[in-house]
């Protein structure tokens, strides 16, 4: 370096000048106070140089970390630094190495990103010298460099994602919906993780969607989940009175268009109808019959599950502008039997979502139950669908929060297996279209009450849009971009907001020592570092009409009397104080535990779940942003790369 060069040019002159003999002693003394002067000078220069190179590395090394730790993942879009990140690091730069220190000049200071997203630095000052000026020596150029890298142990990552109806909400500011911004963020920061991890690092990602219910079906192996469970149904019976009904004959004409059936083909859900139909014209004869013209239009499907369960065979008819015309000719009348509804709790065997063995996981699959239209000796079939959502296993209702016996609540219990034949310690299948809620209208008013017979139609959860099944949860696993890309595709808005059931699952999916021991033990005897990010846009949103994790509330009781409420807790109470007995279930399994409020603020339980530092607000997408580049800041190891 400079320094050392100018130090080896006074020491050979020196040296030169002691071996030569030539002259008298006088000038020879003259001669020698030269460059004893320069040497002591040099010194002096020398000192303060390596005193300003040390200071600048320092300098150097301050402004990297600060950069690589302010680094957001809109790096990941640009493939520059961010101005503010710029600015972070010249500022701790400029704090340890202020213009013009030990009468340097020329200071400088520049970043630059690298593939691995790690900030490489370097820095320059000239010193100028005092008595090296007689060598030549007018100033020393000093240059040194820097880097700082955030690295990765072995990393497990479970997102618990809101995926409320609310996340379809626009924030303030922001130019699309919550769930967009999310999907987006968390690609980024998957980029950014992946882009630091070192070589033989193991970082796995997992997903839960949240809202009325987790879709956790298709992760269960069969022997974890019961043979035969109850549903709130209803069933057609006699009365022991008879009518007396008009009967007639409908004839139907031909008049245009085109109708046929469609090529079967598979697919993984059944497709909704386009089908619509419209009356043109009709009206009514003298003899209390009627006639009218319709025009059809769209396609009708209809469906076919295998034994299995893992193909859909989709069918239908077609129509385009078919048009006909009906007649309905009366023809006398009839007698029959008057039929009610009974509504009450039915059990129906569900092993048709098992698999082959024990070990096998769940598969999609449906039965028909005659439920649908009039009551009658053998009513219309509802298909009733099993999507991959739950109903929880046994539970009670909770009088001392303080106090919760798991051996009760094994629900609440994230790492028992379950045993095969018990039922209590088993998940039962949801089936959404068995959810009938006497004695509710479907518009929401009524009183709970079953059994109950009658002739009314009361609601249905499933078809009411009160039983929200979210997107499938995924474990743990590496995954690519791609990979990330496509599950995020999946998430879409829907459903209340029960953030008890989106802890308690995402700490079974994420535990070491649980469900998945297996496959979430540590590698090779080096230690994984485990975090929940749990983000949600919503305030706690029960409600008592839903169909969810643990049934039809009102009326199945399990962990919550609207009568009679243990402690004389609200629903939504319940839901947040088994959510705080979940996430201490969780901690206690050495998982760290992030919350993030979107487009609102925190409440007291989930702040004291996350814990200081831990828990963070986003108004908008850059904010968002923010608080995911400050959760890998703190998951890595930021370090001085060189």
């Amino acid at each position: 370096m400079a320094i050392a060069r100018a130090f080896n040019a006074l020491t050979r002159g020196l040296s030169r000048l002691l071996r030569d003999r030539a002259g008298n002693t006088l000038a020879m003394i003259a001669a020698g106070l030269v460059p004893l002067l320069a040497m002591v000078g040099g010194g002096i220069d020398m000192g303060r140089s390596y005193l300003s190179q040390t200071r600048l590395q320092q300098a150097c090394d301050a402004g990297v970390l600060a950069a690589r730790k302010r680094l957001g993942s809109d790096v990941i879009a640009t493939g520059i630094i961010p101005d503010a990140v710029v600015e972070t690091g010249n500022r701790f730069f400029n704090i340890n190495y202020r213009d013009g220190a030990y009468w340097t000049k020329n200071r400088s200071f520049e970043m630059t990103l690298e593939e691995d997203y790690s900030i490489s630095g370097a820095a320059s000052v000239d010193v100028p010298t005092t008595l090296m000026t007689l060598f030549g020596y007018d100033e020393v150029a000093i240059e040194v460099s820097c880097g700082a890298k955030l690295n990765f142990s072995n990393t497990d990552i479970m997102f618990v994602l809101d995926s409320t109806g609310s996340m379809a909400m626009t924030n303030p500011g922001d130019s699309a919906p919550r769930i967009d911004i999310l999907k987006t963020v968390v690609k980024d920061f998957h980029t950014q993780l992946e882009g630091s991890k070192s070589p033989g690092t193991r970082v796995r990602y997992g997903f839960l969607p949240y809202s009325t219910n987790v879709n956790v079906g298709y992760l269960l192996k069969s022997d974890w989940v019961v043979d035969d469970w109850n549903y709130h149904g209803r069933e057609a019976m006699d009365t022991g009175r008879t009518e007396t009904y008009n009967t007639s004959r409908t004839d139907y004409t031909y008049i245009s268009g085109s109708a046929g059936y469609i090529t079967s083909y598979n697919a993984a859900s059944c497709p909704t109808d386009t089908y619509t139909w419209t009356q043109t014209a009709g009206g009514t004869n003298p003899d209390r019959g009627s006639f009218g013209t319709a025009v059809a239009n769209g396609t009708y499907y209809w469906c076919d599950v295998s034994a299995d369960g893992s193909l859909i065979t989709v069918n239908g008819i077609a129509y385009n502008n078919y048009t006909y015309r009906w007649v309905v000719t009366p023809t006398g009348t009839a007698t029959r039997q008057i039929y009610n509804w009974k509504y009450k709790s039915m059990p129906f065997d569900v092993s048709f979502v098992k698999g082959a063995t024990g070990d096998d996981t769940l598969k999609s699959g449906s039965i028909d139950v005659r439920m649908y239209g009039y009551p009658s000796p053998s009513p219309e079939n509802i298909t009733a669908w099993f999507r991959g959502c739950i109903e929880e296993r046994d539970t009670y209702e909770i009088d001392d929060y303080d106090n919760v016996d798991l051996s009760k609540a094994l629900d609440l219990d994230i790492d028992l297996v379950p045993t095969p034949g018990d039922a209590k310690t088993q998940w039962r299948p949801m089936l959404h279209e068995i959810s009938f809620e006497p004695e509710i209208w479907w518009d929401g008013t009524g009183d709970f009450k079953s059994p109950a017979t009658t002739s009314n139609d009361y609601l249905m959860a499933g078809w009411a849009g009160l039983s929200s099944c979210p997107a499938e949860a995924r474990k743990l696993d590496e995954m690519d971009g791609g990979e990330v890309d496509a599950y995020l595709s999946t998430l879409t808005p829907d459903g209340s907001t029960y953030h008890d059931i989106g802890m308690i699952w995402g700490g079974r999916l994420l535990s070491p020592t649980g469900l998945f021991s297996s496959e979430n033990a540590d590698l090779s005897g080096k230690p994984t570092s485990r975090h929940m990010i749990f983000l949600t846009d919503g305030e706690t949103a029960p409600y008592d009409l839903s169909y969810g994790t643990y049934g039809i509330e009102p009326l199945d009781k399990r962990r919550w009397d609207p009568k009679k409420p243990a402690l004389g807790l609200p629903l939504t109470d319940v839901v947040e104080r088994r959510f705080a007995v979940a996430c201490k279930e969780v901690k206690k399994r050495n998982i760290t535990v992030w919350v993030i409020g979107f487009g609102v603020s925190l409440d007291d339980f989930m702040t004291e779940c996350a814990g200081p530092g831990h828990y963070f607000e986003a108004r908008d997408a850059a904010e968002l942003q923010d608080v995911f580049s400050k959760i890998a800041a703190q998951m890595g190891d930021l370090r001085i790369s060189k």
